[in-house]
């Protein structure tokens, strides 16, 4: 399936006037009467029969400016503020008013498709790298429990076999209490959301209450977003708070881990993979490039031994992460230790993160969503410890998005790596020069006599990464990940670099890791 949200297959409707009651909203023009309302949009063009078109400020428009098409698709109603109102009107359905109804979206839609109650065990992740490493290996781990799961992470969003590809890291509220309706429809027990900070300063996972939250990390990012660190953390602190979160498990061997842990304001379970003092330890054993194997120990001394099958340390800490938090939400460590023992370790697939692209000969070829310096900081020693030879790393960096990291990101790369190739990502409106250069910049800071290679478009720049390795090296080509596109001038153009990998690595005489293209 493609985009779209996961809506409850049966619906029961909701009085609009009822509605108008519970939440105080001002009925501006016609009247509700009988009108019934079944969902909630927030895009004209999402809308379905019996929705209520919830009508939004935008940078460039008004959603109130295409209530008339919202209401031509099927919508019955429309929610929107007083800038909105006359827009609206065209619409020729009941309007209803509020001052925010961003703020108010959250509230609405659980009203409507009645997700206040008999939800299953929800877990939320947070943090700037790992949070959708650390709810696929939820996912995964739940599967091997037997547990029917569903999952909304910046990769997909999954009920079942159900799947569609996301658009945003964390939906829109709206489309998480459709989700979760969906859910309670068909029988799900336990789901796990990936909670951008985003999410929680514009209102996404509001009329949510987690029974349990992680946090993985704070780096820089995002401060096109946030002014600094501090807002930034400031955001994330949010989910720990009992409007949020009942309970929280947070890894702690980071300054900003601890404080989480400490200025939470739900009780908190906390994890080291150092020494940093923790209820839970984790104990690294072996790391190879397809395994790591690690000991998890809990406060009462209690331990398992499993492993997770990717390279690093720090997917065992996200591992670890997700097992502590399966604990917390009512599962017994000792359940889950059965289960991976059976299994042979944890079974998971994390779309596009350190995914391995390439067959036993030859170089090794990873995919990995990463696009901070501290994710390419992290990865990059994790490859170097498990790799004989020669590590080549090939990078862009992101068009109208935090531009103060950039410069950071081309340091690490030049230090870390022993060849680098910089390419396009997502220009979007950006000249793609400019971004090269400012990543140019720092990789010749950081190490003016380092191999360093300027190859703008990234099939001919993956094609050179795979001419500069060979056996015993690996290849990290960091950014794309799962997506299926570039954006360049504002338009979306079809790329994998998944295809991009397995042709190159064909062209050289290697085999790839599958025999087709897996478009996940």
């Amino acid at each position: 399936m493609g985009e779209g949200s996961l809506r409850p297959e049966h619906p029961v409707p909701r009085s609009l006037a009822r509605l108008a009651e519970e939440f105080g909203f001002g009925i501006a023009t016609g009247d509700p009467g009988e009108t019934e309302v079944t969902g909630v949009a927030i895009s004209s063009k999402a809308v379905e029969d019996g929705d209520l078109y919830v009508a939004l400020p935008g940078a460039k428009a008004h959603g109130a400016d295409y209530a008339a098409e919202a209401a031509s698709g099927g919508a019955v109603a429309v929610l929107t503020d007083a800038a909105g109102l006359e827009a609206a009107r065209a619409a020729g359905v009941p309007v209803l008013v509020t001052a925010e109804p961003r703020a108010a979206l959250g509230a609405v839609a659980s009203f409507v498709y009645r997700t206040d109650r008999d939800l299953p065990t929800l877990y939320a992740v947070t943090g700037t790298n790992g949070k959708t490493s650390v709810v696929h290996l939820l996912d995964g781990l739940l599967a091997q429990l037997g547990v029917l799961a569903a999952l909304t992470s910046t990769a997909e969003r999954r009920i079942g076999n159900v799947r569609l590809d996301s658009t945003l890291t964390t939906p829109e509220a709206n489309d998480l209490h459709a989700m979760l309706a969906r859910m309670k429809e068909v029988g799900v027990r336990a789901a796990s959301v990936e909670v951008s900070a985003q999410a929680l300063t514009r209102h996404r996972v509001d009329g949510v209450v987690f029974d349990v939250a992680g946090f993985t990390n704070l780096s820089h990012d995002h401060l096109d977003d946030y002014e600094d660190l501090e807002t930034y953390f400031a955001a994330k602190l949010q989910l720990f708070d009992p409007d949020r979160a009942a309970r929280g498990v947070v890894l702690v061997d980071t300054e900003w881990g601890r404080r989480i842990a400490d200025e939470s304001r739900i009780p908190i379970a906390t994890i080291a993979l150092g020494d940093a003092p923790a209820d839970w330890h984790v104990t690294i054993l072996e790391e190879r490039a397809d395994r790591t194997t690690f000991a998890l120990t809990a406060p009462d001394g209690r331990s398992i031994t499993t492993s997770v099958p990717f390279f690093g340390a720090y997917m065992a800490a996200n591992a670890s992460l997700a097992i502590v938090m399966l604990v917390e939400g009512g599962i017994d460590l000792g359940e889950i230790g059965h289960a991976t023992e059976r299994d042979g370790g944890i079974d998971a697939f994390i779309p596009g993160r350190i995914e391995r692209l390439s067959g036993e000969r030859g170089p090794a070829f990873y995919l990995d969503y990463g696009h901070t310096p501290d994710a390419f900081l992290t990865t990059l020693k994790a490859l170097k410890a498990v790799t004989p030879g020669r590590v080549v790393m090939v990078f862009g960096a992101d068009g109208d998005r935090d531009r103060t990291k950039r410069h950071d990101m081309g340091a690490i790369a030049a230090r870390e790596a022993d060849a680098v190739v910089i390419t396009d990502f997502h220009p979007r409106s950006e000249d793609p020069a400019t971004i090269r250069a400012a990543l140019l910049e720092g990789a010749r800071t950081a190490r003016p006599e380092g191999e360093l290679h300027e190859v703008p478009d990234p099939r001919e720049a993956v094609r050179l990464a795979v001419r500069l390795a060979g056996d015993g090296d690996s290849i990290l080509y960091a950014g794309p990940g799962h997506e299926n596109y570039r954006e360049v001038a504002g338009v979306k153009l079809p790329y994998s670099a998944r295809t991009d990998a397995r042709i190159a690595l064909q062209e050289a005489g290697w085999e790839p890791a599958f025999a087709g293209i897996d478009e996940r």
